[in-house]
């Protein structure tokens, strides 16, 4: 076994997809875990902008944290009625995309992009703070210990789902029971020993007015609980039959996870008295204050705090290769971003991900006040325009219990726009003038890639009625076979195939398939574009056992030249679009430049390269 296979993991064949599904009891910390971890800072974030006010402000805390209870609520309860309605797996962008047009989803789709960027930047340099406040030495380098634990969650992603479940299962529930254990434990305190008689916080002198303006801003802030519930629902075909039935399930437990752990936390934070520092975070001052400042269970709590703050990226790792491979589908992204690795993973996907989470962390440098007042940003858009899009569902298709989902998902709008106001206007000045310029420069950027496919494909499109010309047999013969590697029915291919029939004797065009249930209809279109016949070239169909596209077309050349005659060669024949913009090349030609390096790489061979260009 190579060293590369050791490292990611054995390929699993395509049929092995069904066991990469997950029960629910592995499918909640790979999906929740950005949801559960938020209780580790949306409290802090909340506190952070109270504290302007002093310290008689501290106190709103406990009333803004009800309040987004009830939020949450509305919100799983309203992603309950979007898996109902997309079995398959939606999430924002595909509910969008349905409901209210392909354009307007590219909003949801580029709000998606960024907040998963920014969670996957959060949840590390939150989870390295959690540990910097036990060991303050490792304080100067935050920002090279987040971009290790990076690159820790990026390869357990690279060797698969079941791998990724395996490996964040423990440390998510291990931080869900020191939760409870230290709320028990604080009750305890506070029921025998400290009494429920909250201690005054350490006084602050006030910098701003505590008005509703400070208040909106402090629950914009702790709104930062909600990121990652909408996971769920984008991942329904992560869990195992009935996926459905079970992804309902496994969020309404997330919620009423959700929800007590973030009442504990402002709950006992309220009740000892505890302020915003630069040197602990709040839950470590909780911590402290229960557990005793050098305690064994401190020191459990903190680690178990870290390590699904960690993992908490890894619902990014999750959900923004899947959004990148359904938007390389609508030609929204380069077309290599939906390729499967050998570990059916979307490797690109999350390559990009590791690249820009990042330059987050680098740019932040590991500080994560900046990022946590710009990513709930992301979450309330595609939230907002989600539940709009199942309002309009709804109404259009009615069905048995409409209009109580109508009234459901249009309770859910009204509340995530109220909410995406408030943080628009309380968190401009403080950077979410970034994210409202980001959105539409990423929704052109998406739209310009979209456009120029469709110019593409057509300037690449066989002319109504095309019919490759009959081939005449060579006389006398050549000694040479052609092997046509046909990414599609196109004129580049076509053109290819007419060039083979000029050089060669025999002329086979190899495709391998993606979608196994095409190979008639693809057989009937060669049938019509090339005829039949003793001369016509053939048309050989592979499957792929693993998710490789190279691999079969490689083992296929190398059984022919191994089976060819004496005296006869193989010319591999590969054709080439060349485009007018230099842009253009990422957008194509991207499998060709891989297939051919594969085959260059193995032994000498002729080939021959048609190049087409295209306007």
């Amino acid at each position: 076994m190579t060293f590369w296979k050791q490292f990611f993991g054995r390929p699993l064949s395509r049929y092995a997809a069904a066991d990469q599904r997950l029960p629910n009891i592995q499918a909640l910390p790979i999906l929740a875990s950005d949801a559960l971890s938020s209780v580790a800072y949306a409290t802090e974030a909340a506190l952070g902008v109270l504290v302007l006010g002093g310290s008689a402000a501290l106190g709103l805390s406990v009333p803004i944290t009800l309040a987004i209870i009830v939020l949450i609520a509305i919100v799983v309860l309203s992603y309950r009625q979007a898996i109902a309605a997309y079995p398959d797996g939606g999430g924002s962008y595909v509910v969008v995309r349905e409901n209210l047009g392909r354009n307007v989803g590219l909003i949801a789709a580029a709000a998606l992009l960024i907040d998963y960027t920014l969670t996957a930047a959060v949840s590390l340099m939150a989870g390295t703070q959690a540990i910097s406040s036990l060991l303050p030495e490792l304080r100067q380098h935050e920002v090279s210990f987040a971009l290790l634990l990076l690159a820790l969650v990026g390869w357990a992603n690279l060797r698969g789902l079941k791998e990724a479940g395996r490996v964040f299962s423990i440390p998510t529930y291990a931080f869900v029971v020191m939760v409870v254990v230290l709320t028990v434990a604080g009750l305890k305190d506070l029921t025998f020993s400290h009494g429920f008689v909250p201690d005054p916080p350490p006084m602050v002198q006030a910098i701003e007015p505590l008005g509703l303006f400070l208040i909106l801003r402090a629950f914009s802030s702790g709104c930062s609980a909600m990121t990652g519930i909408e996971a769920i629902a984008n991942g329904v075909q992560v869990f195992r039959e009935p996926a459905p039935r079970n992804a309902r399930k496994t969020l309404l437990v997330m919620g009423i996870l959700l929800s007590a752990m973030f009442f504990a936390i402002s709950g006992l934070g309220f009740m000892y008295g505890v302020a915003p520092s630069a040197d602990l975070t709040v839950i470590a001052q909780i911590g402290t204050r229960v557990f005793g400042p050098n305690s064994v269970l401190l020191w459990v709590m903190q680690i178990s705090t870290l390590l699904i703050l960690v993992l908490a990226a890894n619902t990014a790792f999750s959900g923004f290769p899947r959004l990148a491979a359904m938007l390389a589908d609508d030609q929204c992204l380069p077309r290599q971003m939906r390729w499967v690795g050998d570990r059916l993973v979307h490797q690109n996907g999350i390559g990009v991900l590791l690249g820009v989470t990042a330059l987050i962390v680098v740019i932040c440098r590991g500080n994560t006040t900046v990022a946590v007042n710009l990513y709930a940003l992301g979450v309330f858009t595609a939230f907002t325009l989600s539940q709009a899009g199942l309002v309009k569902r709804w109404w259009q298709l009615h069905g048995n219990g409409w209009r109580g989902r109508l009234l459901m998902n249009a309770l859910g709008a009204v509340a995530t726009f109220v909410v995406l106001v408030v943080i628009v206007v309380s968190k401009f000045d403080e950077g979410a003038w970034t994210v409202v310029i980001a959105i539409p420069l990423l929704i052109w950027a998406l739209t310009s890639i979209r456009e120029r496919y469709r110019s593409l494909y057509a300037a690449m499109a066989l002319p109504a009625g095309f019919v490759l010309p009959p081939r005449e047999p060579h006389s006398p013969l050549l000694g040479n076979r052609c092997v046509v590697w046909m990414p599609l029915m196109a004129k580049p291919a076509m053109e290819a195939v007419r060039y083979a029939c000029n050089i060669a004797d025999q002329v086979v065009a190899v495709a391998v398939l993606e979608r196994p249930e095409r190979e008639e209809a693809i057989q009937q279109q060669w049938k019509q574009l090339v005829g039949e016949g003793p001369t016509a070239p053939q048309l050989v169909l592979l499957q792929s056992p693993y998710s490789s596209l190279i691999d079969p077309f490689c083992q296929y050349v190398m059984e022919q030249e191994h089976a060819a005659p004496q005296g006869v060669s193989i010319t591999v024949v590969m054709p080439v679009s060349i485009p007018r913009d230099r842009f253009d090349k990422l957008l194509l030609n991207q499998r060709a430049n891989v297939l051919y390096e594969a085959l260059a790489d193995d032994r000498s061979r002729v080939f021959s390269v048609v190049r087409s260009f295209i306007a």
